[in-house]
């Protein structure tokens, strides 16, 4: 039987996955173009993620696609109303037509001797529910492709990170981390702990208040968290007075500005943004609520993500009463509460691990050129977005301290363009390769994040100078990926003549 064969394979259905495809179907409409998707619908991250008051952490405006302007009325939006937005932009972009469901590429093979990947997929079987556990099994299938984009972000869908918490197996009540949140769990009347200090328990916590839960924040050491509006002015203004396509790229170019202008605030200038974010916490809480202890990091802004939280949610929850943020460490979990190494307890009815992610790269597939494994952690990085030595394969990443999705967009279409140079050259292999020495200890994601850290040896490392070196910076990135600079760093070859 003949094993079947697309031009491009993109793997993963989510926010990324779904831009990726879309920009491919826009720009290359000649190519076949198939998205695999390891689970049940499209929405990736926007799907996986259930807790109480999941939303994004960047702005509609920038997290939304150039091409498929946001259209909502929050400006920071609701976990369901940003996974309806990716379902519709692959339903009206002919993107849904194209996802195979239940399909996880387990390997991937580069065959010089014929210029394409070889992919095994292992479909799911229909029986199986919640995410792929390793070892599980299916019906193994090949899948030939010209050109493979991974769209599958950093982190596994199956597992979250849980740290060895002293006594919590003795804990008589639910533990939940949030990235597998019980549908059936009522937070109504509930003393929720969440453990944790990162956008994900910052979230959390004022949710679960609102839900009639009473939710403690108990945090090893702070974060920053910054207020920020929960509807963009600008553009409830323009809505109506300018053509909507208009007052998207209005709005969305403030956006793009104002992040870039604040990042290179903080990282120019640390004390007087500590300074701000500190004042501006005091102004929202109590007298008598202790900012310098629960909301003033050692490290500088930036170091870290900064926490947004709209219209200071969890600022109000603390100062109605109805939540609370505790800095200390656990001395050990006992069955209906915790106790601190500082000598206090608290009580619980549930805990919640809002510990962090694990980190995966190319959605855990093994990748060979050749016969010979490709080990993402100690291959370069060609603008981000494609492997040193690695033969027609891209992948997304997006930026830590901007909107995911801008530089997603960006790759998309490199990578469009890539595609679209190749065939007019009739160049069938496109290769980076890396100058000897240009290698860097920086992973392509360097934040001082706990993730980050556990994860720097499975990451691709940066290089020393452009396009090998990474930038959080979207302008820069934007005339980067749209000149000729890089293009020497690239190799193309003709498809090899068969017998």
């Amino acid at each position: 039987m003949a094993t079947e064969h697309v031009d491009v394979v993109v793997v993963g259905a989510g926010l990324s996955g779904v831009g990726a495809a879309a920009t491919l179907l826009r720009r290359t409409p000649d190519r076949s173009v198939a998205v695999l998707e390891s689970r049940d619908v499209i929405g990736g991250t926007w799907d996986l993620f259930r807790y109480p008051g999941v939303r994004s952490d960047s702005d509609m405006y920038t997290l939304g696609y150039a091409s498929r302007p946001w259209g909502g009325d929050k400006a920071i939006a609701d976990g369901d109303d940003i996974r309806e937005y990716v379902r519709r932009t692959a339903a009206e972009t002919g993107v849904e037509r194209r996802v195979r469901f239940r399909q996880r590429v387990v390997a991937a093979s580069w065959r010089s001797d014929r210029a394409h990947w070889e992919l095994t997929v292992l479909h799911r079987d229909p029986a199986a529910t919640g995410e792929w556990r390793d070892g599980e099994q299916g019906t193994t299938t090949t899948l030939t492709c010209s050109f493979l984009f991974a769209c599958t972000g950093y982190y596994r869908y199956d597992e979250g990170y849980s740290p060895d918490i002293p006594g919590l197996a003795e804990f008589e009540g639910p533990v939940v981390h949030p990235q597998h949140w019980p549908a059936d769990l009522d937070p109504a009347g509930k003393r929720f702990v969440v453990i944790g200090s990162g956008a994900t328990a910052v979230t959390l916590v004022p949710a679960l208040a609102k839900r009639g839960a009473h939710a403690t924040m108990l945090q090893r050491s702070p974060t920053y968290v910054a207020a920020v509006p929960s509807r963009d002015r600008l553009a409830l203004r323009l809505r109506g007075r300018l053509p909507a396509g208009l007052a998207y790229r209005i709005v969305r170019t403030k956006h793009i500005l104002g992040s870039i202008a604040l990042y290179q605030y903080a990282r120019r200038r640390p004390q007087a943004m500590r300074a701000l974010l500190q004042r501006s916490a005091k102004e929202k809480l109590p007298e008598s609520f202790d900012v310098g202890t629960h909301f003033a990091p050692r490290y500088d802004p930036w170091d870290q993500r900064l926490c947004a939280v709209p219209g200071g949610d969890l600022f109000r929850a603390i100062s109605s009463g109805d939540a609370d943020v505790v800095t200390d460490r656990i001395d050990r979990v006992e069955p209906h509460g915790v106790r601190l190494s500082g000598g206090g307890r608290l009580d619980a009815d549930v805990v919640v691990t809002a510990t962090g992610l694990n980190v995966l790269m190319l959605g855990g597939m093994r990748v060979d050129v050749d016969g010979v494994p490709v080990d993402p952690g100690t291959s370069i990085a060609y603008k981000g977005m494609m492997l040193s030595g690695v033969p027609n394969l891209a992948y997304t990443i997006g930026y830590t301290n901007s909107s995911w999705t801008l530089r997603a967009d960006l790759v998309a279409d490199a990578v469009a363009s890539l595609l679209i140079r190749m065939r007019r050259h009739r160049r069938a292999v496109v290769v980076p390769h890396a100058p000897a020495g240009e290698a860097t200890a920086a992973p392509v994601i360097d934040l001082a994040a706990g993730y980050i850290r556990r994860g720097l040896h499975l990451m691709p490392r940066q290089g020393r100078h452009d396009p090998w070196r990474v930038h959080q910076n979207y302008l820069h990135d934007l005339l980067l990926f749209r000149g000729a600079a890089g293009r020497r760093a690239l190799r193309f070859s003709p498809a090899p003549t068969r017998p």
